[in-house]
Formats: structure tokens, sequence, C-alpha cells
């Protein structure tokens, strides 16, 4: 059940256009998210001993999730609110294409100022958006604790204009707080980077992705098992109409695909 109206979800979307994010505050269950750290934490011990994560800085993994159990939970990916918002940006029958976490421990760095997908026309204006990221944590996101560090209005500008003008100091950076429950929406090509976290435990960030309906990069996916997909409503199932059907999706990989991520 959608907890804000068509009028609500058009203003989130103009919102979106204006800034490239837009937050909706205390929109999922904690208990929801409180079972998802409680299954996390064990996945984050043993990718890290494995050495199956990505690295995407100095103490900071990036983890697939398996989409399975908590994880594959349609009141999280098919909330009626997000999808809302997400067609109004990227168009009608997006596809969801992941569902990892980003997560600094303590002795992580800044990150770069990046993009996380290259444009479609090189050189050329950028296009409506494409490709959008969904982020919620799964603790309180504080200053200490490595906040998202955006910029405003950068999804719609050339790479190279964009990166310019950051240096003149046009497009600052702004942090991100976050409350648990809280859910961001975001396009992966503002301007952006992840912060250190000075504190003694880890904060995951959850991110889902979610494409227009023809974007596909193969690098990022969702391995889903074909019993959970069964059991999925028709809507969960078409927003997964182009992931691959595996057997098992809690088998640990001997490393992450999707390495690449900064552009």
């Amino acid at each position: 059940m959608s907890r804000y109206t068509a009028e609500e979800h058009a203003a989130f979307a103009r919102d979106f256009e204006r800034d490239g994010m837009v937050i909706l505050r205390n929109h999922f269950q904690g208990a929801i998210l409180a079972a998802w750290q409680h299954a996390f934490s064990p996945l984050l011990q043993a990718r890290i001993e494995a050495k199956a994560t990505a690295v995407r800085g100095e103490n900071r993994h990036y983890i697939t999730l398996p989409f399975a159990g908590v994880f594959a939970d349609e009141r999280i990916f098919c909330d009626p609110d997000v999808l809302a918002i997400v067609e109004r940006i990227a168009g009608p029958d997006p596809v969801m294409c992941q569902l990892a976490t980003d997560t600094p421990l303590a002795g992580s760095t800044y990150q770069d100022v990046h993009r996380d997908t290259p444009e479609l026309f090189e050189g050329e204006a950028e296009t409506p958006s494409f490709q959008l990221a969904v982020n919620f944590p799964l603790c309180d996101v504080t200053a200490e604790n490595g906040p998202f560090e955006t910029t405003l209005g950068t999804h719609r500008v050339n790479k190279e204009e964009a990166m310019a003008a950051y240096g003149r100091g046009e497009y600052p950076l702004v942090a991100v707080p976050m409350k648990l429950g809280d859910v961001m929406i975001r396009d992966v090509r503002a301007l952006h980077r992840g912060t250190p976290n000075r504190t003694p435990l880890p904060r995951p960030m959850v991110v889902i992705g979610y494409s227009r309906s023809w974007y596909f990069r193969p690098e990022v996916h969702i391995d889903v098992p074909r019993d959970v997909l069964q059991a999925l409503s028709p809507r969960s199932k078409r927003l997964l109409r182009y992931m691959p059907q595996v057997d098992d999706a809690g088998a640990l990989s001997d490393a992450e695909s999707y390495l690449k991520f900064a552009y």
C-alpha cells in the first residue's frame, strides 16, 4: 500500500530532476531492516575473510547480497512508492538489476569524486535518467561513520563540464546523513564520493539498482533462485525478468564481477 499520493510522487520526481536525488524519510520498517542487519553481519565477515568482496577503497567493501531469505523481501525491492517515483524518473516497466551493499570499516578513506556509470553518448549532453540507485542504510548514518557525499544537479551536466565546475567550487559536495528507515533515490551520474568511517562499527548501505527496460550492464546483475522467483508476485517477477535464474544464490562466489565502478 502506498504511503504517498500520486501528486506527492510527482513532486518527488520534480525534486529529483532538479537535484539528482530525493530522500523518503522513515520509509522502511525498522524491524525489517534489523533482520537484514542480523543476516548481513556474518555475510560481511565471511566475504572479507574469503577475500570475495570488490574493494571500493581502503577498508571499503562492495558485496552482492544473495537474493534469498530476508534479502528477497518484496516489501523492500517492490515498494510501491519507490517504484512509482522510479517510473516517473526512468520510465515505465523498469528492470531491477542490482542488490548489494557498500560498507566502509574503520580505517576507510575518502573516495575520489566519481560517477557510477558512463554517459550513454560520450562527449554529448546528458540524457534523461536511465539508471538509478535506491540506497538505504542498515544503521543510522552520521558525520562520524561515513556519510555519502554528493553534488546537486550534476546528473544533468556533461561529465567534463561537471568536473570542471566542481573544481571551481560551483557544485559543492553535500553530506547526506540518514536514519535507519530512510531511503534515497539517486541518479548514479551525479558526482559523489564515499567518506571515512571513523567508528569501530561497519556502516552498511544497501543499494538496489533499477534501470530503464532496455539498459543492461552484464557485470551488474542478480542471480535469482528459481524457487524464490516462483513465490514472488507478478510485479516482482517482471522487475527481475532479465536476471539470470540459478539453483542456489547462497553459494560463495570467488569474486565480485562489478569491479569498475568509478567513471
